[in-house]
């Protein structure tokens, strides 16, 4: 009996995601005979049990394409809304499972994705996950499509934001996407030859980045671009965030653990330094002004690269082996440029966060980027 298997997009849209969906779909039919259907909208089309059959022809065509063609949506299966109200909707997608006699479902997103793929493996169903996301911050796996194309998309920015900031003498902040981990704005930085990045691994002081435009300034260069990572924190609110995450490590029940979650909302969301603000303060200290550039999801829309259109092919093609071999509560990852691996049991929940030592920030520090710190 030939394989049945859904597959669906999850979470926010990166480039890649039609070549995984191809990559995917053309091994799992022409390699291994299996029968293919895509959900609609992500979890939500699980739950719905809207569905479209694909086959070789739905499936040319896609390679180049942008977004996803089966939609997506960020529904989480625990507290899906449904008419208004929150519903655990895991049992009703394991029932759409066994309706559609799916020997395997699988998930392409990032990682609450992986979260979700987790819960719905400890409800029987048989996951495997496919990483996406243009942050780069999926825990056990070296890379995950999207991050190549966002890549490139941020440090064309960068670089075209050089000549206007040279030309006005002006101080631009180009805000990159990258909420937990900065490697988007860190890669981006240095590719671009930005003068100063901030990244939420490395708490900036303004002190420290007004020192480093006076230096620059001292040197007749009377303008700075600096890559800016929306997760970007200051050394005081990374201390409110750090006394937060303890409370949260040390609390002994559910109830409290829940009220610790809230008060660090309540406690960092109040102190958080936009971007704006942080442009304010540095036209008021050193007197040149100051723009600020949202990137916003331009980054995460357009064609891929070539590099995230292979990355994705070969994902998508030993997720389909997996699934031939049977395998499941797994993410195919990569390590070392070799394909691999990993327990949703590992991944789920964990956050790829940039090594302060790492190579990257080595190179920053050695071409006389400015870190903030």
């Amino acid at each position: 009996m030939a394989k049945r298997v859904g597959i669906l997009t999850a979470g926010g849209d990166a480039p890649g995601l039609n070549a995984a969906i191809r990559g995917f779909g053309r091994a799992a039919i022409g390699e291994f005979g299996m029968e293919l259907i895509g959900f609609r909208d992500g979890m939500r089309g699980l739950a719905e049990n809207r569905f479209v059959t694909l086959d070789s022809s739905s499936l040319s065509g896609i390679l180049t394409v942008g977004g996803t063609v089966l939609g997506t949506s960020r529904d989480k299966v625990h507290r899906m809304m449904v008419d208004g109200v929150e519903k655990d909707m895991t049992e009703k997608m394991a029932k759409v499972y066994e309706k559609n006699k799916l020997d395997a479902l699988v998930t392409l997103g990032g990682g609450g994705t992986a979260k979700n793929a987790l819960r719905l493996q400890k409800a029987g169903l048989n996951v495997v996950h496919l990483p996406k996301t243009i942050d780069n911050d999926i825990w056990g796996t070296d890379d995950s499509f999207g991050f190549a194309t966002a890549l490139e998309i941020a440090t064309e920015a960068v670089d075209r934001l050089h000549s206007t900031a040279h030309s006005h003498h002006r101080i631009i902040l180009v805000e990159i996407m990258g909420h937990r981990a900065g490697w988007l704005a860190l890669g981006a930085g240095i590719a671009g030859g930005a003068d100063i990045i901030l990244i939420p691994e490395i708490p900036y002081t303004i002190e420290k980045v007004v020192e480093k435009i006076e230096q620059r300034k001292k040197q007749g260069k009377h303008f700075s671009v600096i890559a800016v990572a929306e997760g970007a924190m200051d050394i005081e609110y990374a201390q409110r965030v750090k006394i937060a995450d303890q409370l949260i490590k040390d609390a002994d029940s559910p109830e409290t653990k829940a009220l610790a979650k809230h008060n660090k909302d309540r406690l960092t969301d109040s102190h958080r330094e936009s971007t704006f603000e942080l442009a304010r303060k540095l036209e008021a200290a050193t007197g040149l002004e100051s723009r600020v550039t949202i990137l916003g999801y331009v980054q995460r829309g357009g064609t891929p690269v070539g590099a995230d259109r292979l990355l994705a092919t070969r994902l998508g093609t030993a997720g389909a082996a997996a699934v031939a071999d049977g395998a499941g509560g797994i993410m195919i990852a990569t390590k070392g440029g070799e394909t691999t691996t990993v327990s949703l049991e590992k991944t789920a929940g964990r956050i790829k966060y940039v090594p302060k030592d790492h190579d990257w920030v080595k190179a920053a520090r050695e071409v006389e980027t400015g870190l903030g710190d």
